[in-house]
């Protein structure tokens, strides 16, 4: 089935946006695949300020996604690849989505902007990394265009991640509509 998608927006995180990401993100369906309990306030803070110099440093960062009515509904975006295994030094795409919005096509139109927006600033290639099991967020992997590439054992979890790719080409017709920028 093929239907539009919502329009999403996407901005910058500000100070704020960390409570409504903790808000957003306190159900324990959203964070399965993320430790499985919610986070303390203070992580979102410090994950909000890292994104805001992300953003100044590179260009993109995890933005805020909001839906029609300007509710903050999740983050999506592409950072720096941090942990000490896996694609070191490559740049990851990632979504969170508060539960109350799955399933109605806002993570893969945010994700489709954020594919925009890093091609623009001259990444040439994206990752994603997931966690076996998280059928969701597989999908919208897929949907994107990227393919499995290789699994990295996760150091503190007795299974493998996922590690999806996609090369970011001068094509845009892939990703759909796509924004003009002045």
């Amino acid at each position: 089935m093929n239907r539009p998608l919502p329009a999403v927006r996407l901005r910058v995180p500000t100070h704020e946006d960390a409570v409504a990401w903790h808000r957003v993100f306190a159900d324990p369906e959203v964070m399965e695949f993320y430790g499985g309990r919610p986070a303390a306030l203070s992580v979102y803070e410090e994950l909000t300020a890292r994104q805001r110099r992300h953003d100044a440093e590179h260009g993109f960062c995890l933005w805020t996604m909001l839906d029609e009515t300007g509710e903050v509904i999740g983050f999506t975006g592409a950072q720096p690849w941090r942990p000490g295994w896996g694609p070191v030094g490559e740049t990851e795409i990632g979504w969170r989505l508060g539960r109350a919005h799955w399933g109605r096509g806002y993570v893969t139109a945010a994700a489709r902007e954020t594919l925009t927006r890093v091609r623009a600033a001259g990444v040439p290639e994206v990752v994603a990394v997931v966690r076996p099991g998280n059928e969701r967020s597989i999908a919208v992997a897929r949907r994107l265009g990227m393919r499995p590439a290789e699994t990295y054992q996760h150091p503190t979890l007795d299974e493998s991640a996922l590690c999806f790719r996609l090369a970011l080409g001068a094509r845009s017709d892939d990703l759909g509509p796509t924004r003009n920028s002045e």
